[in-house]
């Protein structure tokens, strides 16, 4: 374990001076479903000799970079796409040359992660270097559409014999980063924009035209690079299929991607009432925790914050509570090692429901380094349960580092399994989470700032427990002289109300300007289709926005299916190249480069290399720079009142779970917390949906026993009485976290009703006087 002070980790130069990164400058251009981003990051060289620079960033994983440029003094250079061997091979001959050069290249690890080497900048110059990219915006449950700019990159943890990349080169970041960070949005939609809301402090919102189709926002001064910049954009209507027709470029050869013109469809499948309402009771239900070191840190900086695994350990519990009778579950924990509850997955029932509750509660952040791929093998390899479909939760901060060997198997799995993927807390990794349930045919989420786990993961569980969508196809319409090739991989899974987008190529041409896409599937024994019709006339002042995202949407599937072939890697990889070339956008086999021509005079001895503090959250004075076997950064510990390490653990090879435990149990008093009502509630359900009559029940309506009990309605059985006084508490109280509840309260209701209770109303109006509540019968569900 190495264990630095955040000033002496090669965050400054030799003499204690700042880094060469002053700012960074960021223009968002959102219209409808998309958002171009411009980032401007200006840099200044104060010291003696010339130096390079190395600065490794976060992009979101479903962004296309399609622009890179360098300016230098009034000279701008703009960067080219080159196969990555050979743009490399560039960049090195420019600086020993002494000609200065920049590299722009995707991690092959991780596609969420990139490196920028600024190279042979000399004494005293200045450079501003721009990178733009294209990405969706995704939709939330509140229908508003998500805009994140990472600035946090967590350092990776990589399995023992994994080969070193960009992902390795991840270290933990300042505890004051020298530079600043600025960003304005322009926001674009057909339909009015309600509001703009952020995690993060903005200046008001400024509407640019009378119809509020057109906006402005900024981010206030002071960004601490603690979290990542997340905007919510609410338009009206924003659930509505759409369609965007791109035109091609003039100058491109005809048929090609860039030459022909491009659509994007967004569609919103809206399910029939009966269907949404139904719950499923078979399924089997495998949860996967993230025990590893790193889950020990605070959700977020602010005040109150739980630790990641302590939120994760309450959702846990409520999920588990929400299950079926009658289905089978099963839980794992993993870090550096796995380990699970049962062998294999057991049925769900009182008894198994009372084994497990413990445990849960006992599970801390105390299994080393992130290794997922292990666990996901072992439940693959795990024969299914006939009538049962698996369903895997998976909760991680996302910190590994063979992210696409991950999403490799469970693509290899996907058709025994749906995925359901969850990222916790600021620098998740968005590679991860969303490629999981994706390949996974599940849902993905993520957990940030204050942030209540619990609701968005019962959002997931609520797809879960409803009926599979099946026999999805896509049926394209267009004049006759004009074909469709499909660029976006097919639609393998709709949910209710959430948005599936699809890219597709327009060839040749017809007088006639409208085509169709008619999506048929199955949706229990019904036979479902839903149809869009667009224009074929390109919309305006879209750039060149869609066919970017269109060639990453297809490079990114040739880029699997090179991973998962055996022979002809080297035909698809040819192919990549030959589209990232093409369309200008990134690939893991391209990167963009830049030269410009300096004196020409070769650089006397070495460079000065320098690396930037990274967007990276970690602790404010302590850190591990680097993870390999299992070892993990200790978080929020302030150096000052640490002991000294090496008397703690002289070998340093004490596993760093166990070292955090000493640390804590050593140095920090144990503070008890003040419990949740809620949870309290929800801990003492039983599996089968109903309450004891008990003191710790009556504790959370805030009663004695007593109280409760005398005014029990004569002939009520106590677990009657105890299950409709929970009701009537949860809809008298806890109505604003009706989704954490629903399913608990929809067991509670069914056990009622199998109860067959003849004084049912009186029970009722007995509970909310008890309560001091005007709950009514009806709105219980009985």
């Amino acid at each position: 374990i190495a264990v630095c002070k955040m000033v002496n980790c090669g965050l400054v130069t030799s003499k204690n001076e700042p880094v060469p990164l002053k700012s960074i400058e960021v223009n968002l251009q959102a219209q409808g479903h998309v958002a171009t981003v411009s980032s401007t990051l200006q840099y200044v060289n104060e010291e003696q000799g010339s130096v390079e620079a190395l600065f490794v960033f976060p992009m979101p994983a479903e962004a296309a970079l399609c622009h890179f440029s360098a300016k230098i003094a009034d000279q701008e250079v703009v960067a080219e796409v080159q196969e990555k061997e050979k743009a490399r091979e560039l960049y090195d001959d420019s600086l020993s040359s002494g000609e200065q050069a920049f590299l722009l290249e995707e991690s092959e690890e991780s596609v969420d992660v990139f490196r920028l080497s600024v190279g042979c900048l000399p004494p005293g110059q200045s450079a501003a270097v721009t990178f733009v990219y294209v990405t969706e915006l995704s939709v939330q449950a509140d229908h508003s559409l998500r805009f994140c700019l990472p600035v946090v990159l967590n350092p990776r943890y990589s399995p023992p014999g994994a080969s070193d990349g960009i992902v390795s080169e991840i270290t933990p970041g300042s505890a004051q980063i020298p530079y600043s960070l600025s960003l304005t949005a322009h926001l674009s939609s057909p339909n009015p924009i309600a509001k703009v809301e952020s995690k993060c402090p903005l200046k008001p919102v400024e509407f640019l035209n009378a119809d509020h189709t057109q906006a402005k926002v900024s981010l206030c001064a002071g960004h601490k690079f603690d979290r990542d910049v997340e905007l919510f954009l609410y338009y009206q209507n924003t659930h509505q299929p759409t369609a965007i027709v791109e035109a091609g470029v003039p100058t491109a050869q005809p048929g090609s991607l860039m030459g022909d013109s491009v659509v994007m469809l967004s569609l919103y499948p809206e399910f029939p009432e009966a269907v949404t309402s139904m719950v499923s009771s078979c399924g089997e239900f495998v949860f996967v925790m993230d025990r590893s070191g790193s889950m020990s840190c605070e959700m977020h900086n602010g005040l109150n914050a739980e630790e990641r695994i302590k939120s994760a350990r309450n959702t846990l519990l409520l999920l588990l509570k929400s299950l079926p009778m009658g289905c089978y579950f099963n839980i794992y924990g993993f870090g550096s090692h796995y380990e699970s509850f049962f062998p294999k997955s057991v049925e769900y029932s009182q008894e198994t429901m009372d084994q497990v509750v413990q445990r849960v509660k006992q599970m801390q952040a105390d299994m080393g380094g992130t290794e997922i791929l292990q666990p996901l093998k072992h439940i693959y390899s795990q024969p299914c349960i006939p009538n049962h479909p698996r369903q895997v939760f998976i909760f991680t901060d996302g910190e590994v580092g063979n992210t696409k060997d991950v999403l490799q198997l469970v693509r290899s799995n996907a058709d025994s399994h749906r995925c359901f993927s969850f990222g916790i807390g600021e620098g998740a990794s968005t590679a991860l989470i969303t490629g999981m349930a994706q390949e996974g045919s599940g849902h993905a989420q993520f957990i940030t700032g204050a942030d209540r786990m619990q609701s968005k993961v019962m959002q997931s569980l609520r797809y879960a427990l409803q009926p599979a969508v099946t026999d999805i196809a896509e049926v394209w319409s267009v004049p006759e002289g004009m074909s469709v090739t499909l660029l976006s991989p097919p639609v393998k899974v709709l949910f209710n109300g959430q948005r599936a987008l699809i890219y597709a190529q327009l060839k040749g041409k017809s007088s006639d300007s409208t085509g169709t896409l008619t999506v048929q599937y199955r949706l229990v024994d019904q036979h479902v289709t839903n149809t869009l019709s667009f224009s074929l006339n390109p919309a305006e002042n879209t750039g060149l926005t869609i066919h970017r995202l269109a060639a990453r949407s297809r490079i990114r599937s040739l880029e699997q299916e090179q991973q998962a072939e055996g022979d002809g890697k080297e035909e698809l990889r040819a192919r990549v190249v030959e589209l990232s070339v093409q369309a200008g956008v990134s690939s893991s086999h391209t990167a963009f480069i830049a030269i410009h021509k300096g004196s020409g005079e070769a650089v006397k001895g070495p460079l000065l290399k320098r690396r930037l503090p990274g967007f990276c959250q970690s602790a404010p004075l302590m850190a591990m720079p680097k993870m390999k076997c299992g070892s993990r950064r200790l978080c929020m510990a302030p150096m000052a009142s640490m002991p000294n390490m090496a008397q703690m653990a002289p070998d340093l090879n004490l596993d760093s779970g166990k070292l955090w435990k000493m640390v804590v149990s050593k140095h920090f008093s144990q503070i008890e917390e003040p419990s949740d009502p809620l949870l309290q509630l929800i801990s003492l359900q039983e599996a089968s949906g109903c309450w004891k009559m008990e003191s710790t029940l009556a504790q959370v309506f805030g009663k004695t026993i007593e109280e409760v009990t005398k005014q029990m309605p004569a002939e009520v059985e106590p677990g009657i009485w105890a299950t409709v006084l929970a009701l009537i508490w949860l809809h008298g109280f806890k109505m604003d976290a009706h989704d954490e509840w629903q399913f608990l309260a929809i067991k509670a209701v069914s056990w009622i009703r199998s109860r067959k209770v003849a004084n049912l109303s009186e029970c009722v109006l007995a509970a909310n006087a008890v309560l001091q509540c005007q709950v009514k019968e009806e709105a219980l569900g009985f």
